[in-house]
C-alpha cells in the first residue's frame, strides 16, 4: 500500500474503486465511514503528507509538484473501473489528477464528482491567506468554518497543524489553470444551499470541463456539508 493512499474496507469484489480527496486542511479520516455508505465499491481515501499517519512528512505547496507524484502512487490502483470525488481543494486535485492521467495515456475516471469548489478557470475574489501572520490566518480560518473552535483555540494543536493548513492553502491560492480539452468522463458538480464560501454561479461553470454529461445538485448546508449525515 502507497503512503498517499488507504482503503479502510477492503473490497475485492467490487467492480469498481472510488477515490476521495481532502478538502485543505483535512485528512483521509473525513472519508472514513463512506465504505458502510458504498458498499458496493471500494472506496479508496487520498493521504496527503503532513497529516494523518503522513504527519512526519513535509506537506507539498504547489499544485504542479503534488499531482505527478499522487499520480505515479495510484497508477497500481487503476486495475479496475473508478471514479473520483473531491471536495474544495480536493475536486481540484481530482481534476488535476484526471488531466495528467489523460495526458500520460493512463486509465481515466469514469466519473468525476466536485463539491464545493470553484471551477478551476475561474479566478478567486478572495484575498490570499496563506502567508499572513498567525492571527489573520487564524481569523480567515474560523470565517471558512472548516475547523472545530476546540481545535482552533488548542495552542498546542494549532503550532502542529498550522504549516499544513498553510500548505494547503497555498496549493489552492497558487493555482494557474492551463486551457485543455475537455474531459471525456461525466462531471457532477454539488454546492451547499448555505455556502458562503462559494457560490452556485461559481461552480455551474465546470460543465466546460467535460465532454459527457454535466449536473449541478444543491445539497442542504454550508461549505462543509459532507460532514452532515443527510448529504
Amino acid at each position: 500500500m502507497t503512503p498517499w493512499l488507504s482503503c479502510p474496507k477492503p473490497n475485492p469484489q467490487a467492480r469498481q474503486r472510488l477515490f476521495c480527496f481532502p478538502y485543505a486542511g483535512g485528512s483521509s479520516r473525513i472519508y472514513w465511514d463512506w465504505p458502510q455508505q458504498l458498499p458496493q465499491v471500494e472506496v479508496c481515501l487520498i493521504e496527503l503528507p503532513g497529516r494523518g499517519r503522513r504527519m512526519a512528512d513535509p506537506p507539498i505547496t504547489q499544485l504542479s509538484q503534488l499531482v505527478p507524484q499522487l499520480s505515479q502512487a495510484l497508477l497500481p490502483w487503476l486495475d479496475r473501473p473508478f471514479a473520483c470525488f473531491g471536495h474544495s481543494l480536493g475536486a481540484l486535485m481530482a481534476f488535476e489528477l484526471s488531466h495528467w492521467l489523460r495526458q500520460h495515456q493512463q486509465p481515466m475516471p469514469n466519473h468525476l464528482w466536485v463539491s464545493a469548489a470553484r471551477a478551476p478557470h475561474l479566478t478567486s475574489p478572495d484575498p490570499l491567506i496563506h502567508g499572513l501572520p498567525r492571527a489573520e490566518f487564524m481569523v480567515e480560518l474560523r470565517r471558512y468554518n472548516g475547523t472545530p473552535a476546540a481545535i482552533l483555540e488548542n495552542v498546542e494543536l494549532m503550532d502542529l497543524m498550522l504549516p499544513t493548513l498553510r500548505a494547503d492553502f497555498a496549493l489552492l491560492e497558487t493555482y494557474r489553470y492551463q486551457a485543455r480539452s475537455p474531459l471525456p468522463c461525466p462531471v457532477a458538480a454539488l454546492w451547499g444551499k448555505a455556502d458562503d464560501i462559494v457560490a452556485p454561479e461559481e461552480i455551474e461553470p465546470w460543465q466546460v470541463h467535460t465532454q459527457g454529461a454535466f449536473s449541478l445538485t444543491a445539497i442542504p448546508g454550508d461549505h462543509f456539508f459532507i460532514h452532515q449525515p443527510q448529504a
